[in-house]
């Protein structure tokens, strides 16, 4: 049930916690703009923690992937913030333009038994080019809340 709540939670304040996320990016058009360019492992961080986690897959030219979203708490305004992850969710409806994926994620187990009727969620990792360290990096952004994007970091599996 914790990790359940974890899930929500984290999708919730994405947005809030999105506005604390460190960067070193630049905008490099001269990104690779296909299929490729998004397999691998993409990590976002608040406040040196981990926030969020996608595990995109190019399968023959098909994108599939999963998404971990991390429970940010602390227990007193005075202690540090701790991440827990929450439950991987599956990626659905995965499309990909050239610069942008975008995909949906459940929110039915997010707060059951009064998710159980949400629709997904729909979100959008948007490529950005490469940072200081040489990594590609892409605004992951929570469209169905138009919250503040949030900046993940693409390492190879």
């Amino acid at each position: 049930m914790r990790a359940k709540r974890a899930f929500i939670a984290v999708l919730l304040m994405l947005g809030a916690v999105a506005g604390r996320c460190q960067s070193s990016a630049t905008h490099d058009a001269t990104a690779v703009p296909n299929a490729e360019a998004m397999a691998g492992v993409w990590r976002a961080e608040a406040d040196g923690l981990p926030a969020v986690t996608l595990v995109v897959s190019d399968e023959g030219g098909n994108l599939t992937g999963a998404i971990l979203f991390y429970f940010l708490k602390r227990e007193t305004p005075d202690k540090p913030y701790t991440s827990t992850p929450g439950l991987p969710e599956p990626m659905f409806n995965l499309k990909f333009d050239g610069q942008a994926l975008t995909f949906q994620v459940s929110h039915r187990r997010a707060h059951p038994p009064r998710t159980l009727s949400d629709p997904p969620v729909t979100m959008r990792l948007k490529l950005m080019g490469t940072n200081a360290a040489g990594q590609m990096q892409g605004e992951l952004s929570n469209l169905s809340e138009r919250s503040p994007a949030a900046i993940a970091v693409r390492t190879d599996y």
